[in-house]
């Protein structure tokens, strides 16, 4: 449509509008002829922009379908995976009560709830992202620009021929050739190419208006697009790496739990103040005290917060992971919670105290922390 060719012939055309536009200044200052030369380069530059950004348009539709595609198949994949998890960590399963079967049923529960964040990305992606997409490529007002656009370029092109037959006329008189029928037959070439010319001028500048419109909105609304997809991505990601954070708590809780009892179970030194069965690992030493207040604050005045670690070895944490008591000795504890850690086993148990209850939880379930609200220290040490 648009070249070099395209180029010279409209300044063929030029020529022609000098003459029956007389090439002068209009109202507005613009020449005519040069703005109908202008138009013509404005709108082969739209052309091809409109038309590459259809093209890419295009291609993030294609390539949004194949990701909803692959994830279809890895979604399965995962289902089939989960299941079994599910099966073999069931509690009338013969692997139900191992600590492997409570892990796999940890894994299949959290991979089921990744896979269900993964199919409302992939609706997001659809609905939101590759639906307006296909529907720009294919929507009326690029076909309505375009279609101008052709009008116009036909119109150019009847300049064109209009330009040979004038021009071939002209060079009949000017070798004295002419005859009646030439000199009407270029009268009719010169009142036509007027006409053409108006038309022309009025055609050119509703095509570029609205494949100026289109180009704008090409633009703006794939760049939205594309934000809307990396946020619902960005989404996705963030809350899985939340459930195989959880997950991994998990797990490596129930590993210590196995351990703990194992090693509960080779132990000959009873519980102090008597009585078996309890899960704590230091179960045959006297338990220390809770910290006061003031033990836990380093003994320093004022509303603040309290420090790290004191004298007497305590530090305070915070419960990043819930945790339900299962065992004599144990507390259970909730996410949020600020607890005072009076020792930590090598065996990934810590014992402390959190609002006035002391016991056991996996050290993987807390993260020391070296400030914490006043609130907090006061109820994990059980003043409040």
């Amino acid at each position: 449509m648009w070249g070099a060719a395209g180029r010279t012939n409209a300044q063929k055309i030029q020529t022609i509008f000098n003459k029956f536009v007389g090439g002068s200044a209009r109202s507005d200052g613009i020449v005519v002829d040069e703005a109908e030369l202008q138009r013509h380069q404005q709108l082969e530059r739209l052309y091809n922009t409109t038309k590459s950004a259809k093209h890419f348009q295009r291609e993030m539709v294609k390539g949004i379908e194949g990701i909803i595609n692959a994830n279809l198949k890895h979604i399965e994949s995962i289902a089939k995976l989960s299941e079994e998890c599910r099966k073999y960590g069931a509690p009338e399963s013969p692997g139900g009560s191992t600590v492997l079967g409570r892990a796999a049923l940890h894994f299949g529960a959290a991979h089921s709830a990744i896979e269900k964040e993964r199919d409302n990305m992939d609706r997001t992606l659809g609905t939101q992202v590759g639906d307006p997409l296909k529907a720009m490529v294919t929507g009326a007002p690029l076909e309505d620009a375009r279609s101008l656009t052709h009008r116009y370029d036909k119109l150019r092109q009847e300049a064109e021929a209009l330009v040979s037959e004038i021009q071939k006329r002209n060079q009949k008189a000017r070798d004295g050739l002419s005859n009646p029928e030439n000199a009407a037959k270029l009268q009719m070439a010169e009142q036509k190419m007027g006409e053409l010319a108006a038309t022309m001028t009025v055609l050119g500048r509703e095509a570029a208006t609205a494949m100026m419109a289109v180009e704008a909105q090409q633009q703006r609304q794939s760049l939205q697009r594309l934000i809307g997809m990396v946020e619902s991505e960005r989404a996705f990601h963030q809350r899985s790496v939340e459930i195989l954070s959880h997950l991994h708590a998990q797990m490596v809780g129930e590993r210590q739990k196995s351990d703990h009892s194992g090693n509960n179970s080779t132990a000959t030194a009873t519980p102090a103040g008597g009585g078996g069965g309890s899960t704590n690992p230091f179960a045959g030493s006297a338990e220390p005290p809770p910290p006061s207040y003031e033990e836990v604050r380093g003994g320093g005045g004022g509303g603040s917060t309290g420090g790290g670690s004191n004298r007497a070895g305590y530090f305070l944490a915070e419960v990043v992971h819930a945790f339900e008591a299962e065992g004599p000795g144990e507390i259970s504890l909730n996410i949020g919670d600020y607890v005072v850690v009076r020792q930590v086993s090598p065996n990934g148990w810590s014992e402390g105290e959190a609002k006035g209850k002391a016991g056991w939880f996996p050290s993987a379930f807390v993260e020391r922390r070296q400030r914490a609200p006043a609130s907090k220290i006061l109820e994990a040490s059980g003043a409040l």
